[in-house]
């Protein structure tokens, strides 16, 4: 159960870190587009994923290694689909202030850091958007960060939701539905929302809905 843990907590970080990244190379190709090839290097490209995985382990470590220090019943049904942070703790015998205390500071540093970095970026897009002349232009750099909004919206909305709030038996309901936002819908509507850019995938989805309503 722990190996598990260690993992979604790795994987879940390193996705933050990741569009987080994101968020950067689309304010590098919107608001400084000739300094895309230089400030986007392979090279940075590779620092930037270096730095989401090493973000990812450390994270992983700091819950896995909080999680080791409780003391567990002899109960063992875990109330969710996985094992994971806050229904673990439901399943201890000890005291688990101190690890409440620790998830909503490093799920607070893992999310709102994160969240302001991107917001702060999209800042700078949309004052770069509003300042073009061009109509096509604005259109294409809307185009170009939509998709990108919607999934961090999604992933950083409903991870929020979970973890950024005292654990209680009554809450966790709430975050098996919060739960499979970030670990089953994210990941399989992803390929579809950075498609939408591609005018091929726009034409067959507005084909196959004019198709179904008549």
């Amino acid at each position: 159960c722990m190996t598990q843990l260690y993992f979604f907590c790795f994987f879940a970080v390193s996705e933050c870190c990741v569009l987080t990244s994101m968020a950067y190379d689309r304010y590098v190709a919107i608001c400084n587009p000739l300094l895309y090839n230089t400030a986007m290097s392979p090279k940075m490209c590779s620092y930037l994923m270096l730095g989401s995985y090493i973000m990812g382990f450390s994270g992983a470590m700091i819950h896995t290694g909080w999680m080791l220090r409780l003391t567990f019943c002899d109960r063992n049904t875990i109330n969710h689909y996985f094992c994971d942070l806050l229904p673990l703790l439901q399943l201890s015998c000890t005291n688990t202030f101190a690890n409440e205390i620790e998830i909503i500071i490093v799920g607070g540093i893992d999310i709102i850091v994160p969240s302001v970095i991107i917001f702060t970026s999209y800042g700078f897009i949309l004052s770069t958007i509003f300042q073009m002349r061009s109509t096509e232009g604005r259109s294409k750099a809307f185009s170009t960060c939509s998709s990108h909004i919607i999934a961090v919206s999604l992933f950083f909305g409903s991870g929020a939701f979970m973890y950024l709030q005292p654990s209680s038996v009554g809450s966790m309901d709430q975050g098996k539905r919060s739960s499979i936002f970030y670990t089953i819908l994210v990941p399989m509507m992803n390929p579809l929302i950075y498609s939408l850019r591609n005018k091929d995938v726009k034409v067959a989805l507005r084909k196959t809905f004019i198709r179904r309503l008549f």
